[in-house]
């Protein structure tokens, strides 16, 4: 059973605390390099965080999963964007994005957003 989202991004706020804690200056470094690469450019950041998720799932990352979908609704992704996203993760990744991994990226939509696009 793939691990609930919600859970997955509370994980990830209190990491991001504690290692800002420790080394606020890299934390700062990375959290500036996240929003500089999703700034609107060629690419919209819709488009950019679609992106970003269908690429945590070809990586297996849980909480890459789930961040990366929750950013994706907030800036504006339908479910269906997400799921033709991941059908083209699992296209380019094969095997690697089945099982619990593809379960965690539709939770993960579904608890980001229960109501969106339905």
């Amino acid at each position: 059973m793939a691990p609930n989202p919600k859970e997955l991004w509370s994980e990830i706020e209190r990491g991001l605390e504690a290692a800002s804690k420790v080394d606020g200056e890299n934390m700062q470094a990375f959290l500036t390099l996240n929003e500089t690469a999703l700034k609107q450019g060629a690419l919209d950041t819709k488009t950019k965080c679609i992106i970003c998720a269908a690429i945590a799932l070809s990586h297996n990352s849980e909480h890459c999963i789930a961040g990366r979908v929750r950013g994706a609704l907030e800036a504006g992704a339908s479910r269906q964007e997400l799921v033709e996203a991941a059908a083209l993760s699992r296209l380019m990744a094969g095997s690697l994005v089945l099982g619990n991994s593809i379960a965690l990226f539709l939770n993960s939509v579904s608890a980001f957003a229960p109501d969106y696009g339905k």
